[in-house]
């Protein structure tokens, strides 16, 4: 089961670099990789942010046609609210206060970065429709067509990325932002395909043995996962926010895009884990198996994340795939080190987290992400105020330390937990 969903991560951890790759290549490399990563992604993703544990939700409650429509009814709903917000936001002067007051970012990305924004405003919904649907694919352990779907998503993204750079005269963030647009969009509807076989063929009318959700029921469980990914990704523009004020801020800005990416591709397999646990936790001996793979993922993920930064892998990387300038190489390098626990503390995140969801008892989730927040905008309100090195480094010393913060406690909810109640609910 966790191999496929593993897979697919991997594989949609290669959009950030092959965008970032496809970027430097082109004309104004620092403005538009800082454009991407200081504005155009990261609002996205706060916009996005309360429906991506949609997948968990959807692997948990989506067991019967009843349940499935009722939390499809959810999703369309949502989808449509978050995408009407990414309008108001990159259409609107709205734009120019978020950018420039909030963030603070360079007049020379601004521009760039509306663009970019404006690009990616089918995003949400498209995202929102493909993890519910990817939930259904992984409850009836179809977690394969998960992979061909991130597959055909980057097929999409490499040939739009060529097709519009040689038949257009568009910049580098519209060529890049264009391309995930359209690779969101096809992979929502390969998986629309995908999941209709079960819809079909394998999914009953109604589970009697499971309880009918209700709306009430549904928005108890639901709300706090929502909340969780929002409040986490509300620290990507907080951190473009806190790096903007601190020395070095194009290079930090420019390397924050690349070293994210990476960062992402090594915590990849610890974020697959996390339905896995789902879906298995209620089985008999699967908490020790569980146990034991989390930790083989943790000390895999973060042993080949430190022989990337710590090799002339980094070089090789950095220098030869990305062809970054040797002065924005030497700061990506840097911040690379300073993630290396990074894919270890995720897969600890995902197992204790799974186990709350698999009980239903996610406020534990919500509590934890809420100390993550905390900790990491003291650090970068620090760091704005004190910090004499490069923003980055500072930046991702805030999210190490919260993000250790957050695990720890996610370990204390989930160990409250009785076993029996785990499995019962699962």
């Amino acid at each position: 089961m966790w191999l496929p969903l593993a897979a697919s991560w991997l594989l949609m951890g290669a959009e950030g670099p092959t965008f970032s790759w496809f970027v430097a290549s082109m004309p104004d490399q620092k403005a538009n990789l800082a454009a991407f990563g200081s504005i155009a992604f990261p609002i996205s993703l706060v916009i996005e942010g309360p429906i991506i544990m949609l997948l968990a939700a959807s692997t948990a409650l989506c067991k019967d046609m009843i349940s499935f429509r009722k939390v499809r009814r959810f999703t369309l709903a949502a989808a449509a609210a978050l995408t009407a917000l990414h309008v108001l936001v990159a259409f609107t002067p709205l734009y120019y206060w978020v950018a420039e007051s909030m963030i603070g970012v360079p007049k020379n990305i601004v521009e760039p970065g509306r663009i970019g924004l404006q690009i990616l405003t089918p995003w949400t919904a498209a995202i929102a429709y493909r993890r519910f649907l990817q939930g259904v694919l992984i409850r009836f352990d179809r977690s394969r067509m998960v992979m061909f779907g991130t597959t055909v998503r980057l097929i999409a993204l490499f040939l739009t990325l060529h097709i519009a750079a040689e038949f257009s005269d568009l910049s580098g963030i519209a060529v890049g932002t264009i391309a995930i647009s359209c690779g969101v969009v096809i992979e929502a509807l390969f998986t629309r395909w995908a999941v209709n076989d079960i819809l079909k063929n394998r999914m009953p009318y109604r589970c009697e043995s499971d309880g009918v959700i209700t709306r009430s029921s549904f928005l108890a469980f639901y709300l706090p996962l929502a909340v969780t990914p929002l409040l986490t990704l509300c620290i990507q523009p907080a951190g473009a926010a806190g790096m903007s004020r601190m020395p070095n801020v194009l290079n930090s800005l420019a390397a924050w895009q690349v070293v994210h990416a990476l960062v992402f591709i090594a915590r990849s397999t610890g974020f697959a884990f996390n339905e896995v646990v789902v879906a298995q936790a209620g089985r008999p001996g699967a908490q020790r198996i569980l146990n034991k793979f989390c930790l083989m993922l943790a000390v895999g993920a973060s042993t080949v994340m430190a022989i990337v930064a710590l090799t002339p892998l980094a070089d090789i990387i950095l220098d030869g795939v990305f062809g970054l300038e040797p002065e924005l190489a030497e700061v990506c390098k840097a911040g690379l080190l300073l993630g290396v626990i990074m894919p270890a503390y995720q897969a600890y995140q995902s197992l204790f987290q799974g186990r709350l969801v698999a009980a239903k008892r996610t406020n534990g989730i919500t509590e934890a992400v809420v100390i993550y927040v905390v900790i990491a905008l003291i650090g970068l309100f620090a760091g704005t105020q004190f910090s004499t090195i490069t923003g980055l480094y500072w930046a991702m010393l805030s999210f190490v330390c919260a993000g250790i913060c957050q695990t720890c406690w996610l370990g204390i909810r989930a160990s409250q937990l009785p076993s029996l109640e785990v499995s019962s609910r699962a």
